[in-house]
C-alpha cells in the first residue's frame, strides 16, 4: 500500500494515466505546449530527481559500452581505463564522433598511447583549454 491505495490500483492508474496521458521516450509539447516526457513529466516545472538521472546515466553507459564493442573492435583490446576514456568521450561526441577520430583509432589500433594521448587531447573534441580533454588525455596515456 502506498499512501492508502492498494497496489492493484496503483497499477491499474498507471494504466489508465497511460491511456489519458500518452506515454513518449522523447520531450513532446503536449496540448498546453507544456514540454513532457515519460507519462505527462512535466520536464520544466518538475525535472527529474538525481536517482532518475543516475539511472539514465547507467543505461547511457551501458548502451555506449555495447556499442563500442561491436563497432569499434580496438575497444575491446583496451585496458579498462582507457576503455573509460572512450565512453567519456562517446558520451559527449557519440559513438558516430568518436568513429570519426580516425587518428586516435590508428594510434590506439598500434598501441601508441603517447600519440592517442596527444590525439585526446589535441584533436578538437573539446575546447583545449578545458581539463576534461587533459585528464582524460593523462589517463590514456598511463592507461
Amino acid at each position: 500500500m502506498t499512501h492508502g491505495v492498494s497496489r492493484q490500483n496503483l497499477e491499474a492508474l498507471k494504466v489508465q494515466l497511460i491511456c489519458h496521458e500518452g506515454l513518449t521516450v522523447k520531450p513532446v509539447r503536449n496540448s498546453d505546449g507544456v514540454l513532457v516526457v515519460g507519462v505527462g513529466r512535466q520536464i520544466e516545472q518538475v525535472g527529474i530527481s538525481e536517482q532518475e538521472a543516475e539511472y539514465m546515466l547507467e543505461n547511457d553507459i551501458a548502451y555506449l559500452a555495447h556499442t563500442l564493442s561491436v563497432e569499434v573492435p580496438i575497444f575491446n583490446r583496451l585496458n579498462e581505463s582507457r576503455k573509460l576514456v572512450l565512453l567519456n568521450m562517446a558520451f559527449s561526441i557519440g559513438i558516430d564522433g568518436l568513429k570519426g577520430l580516425k587518428k586516435l583509432l590508428a594510434a590506439l589500433c598500434v598501441e601508441d598511447f603517447s600519440l592517442a594521448a596527444h590525439e585526446v587531447w589535441h584533436c578538437g573534441w573539446v575546447d583545449t583549454c578545458c581539463d576534461r580533454a587533459m585528464e582524460l588525455a593523462i589517463q590514456m596515456k598511463h592507461g
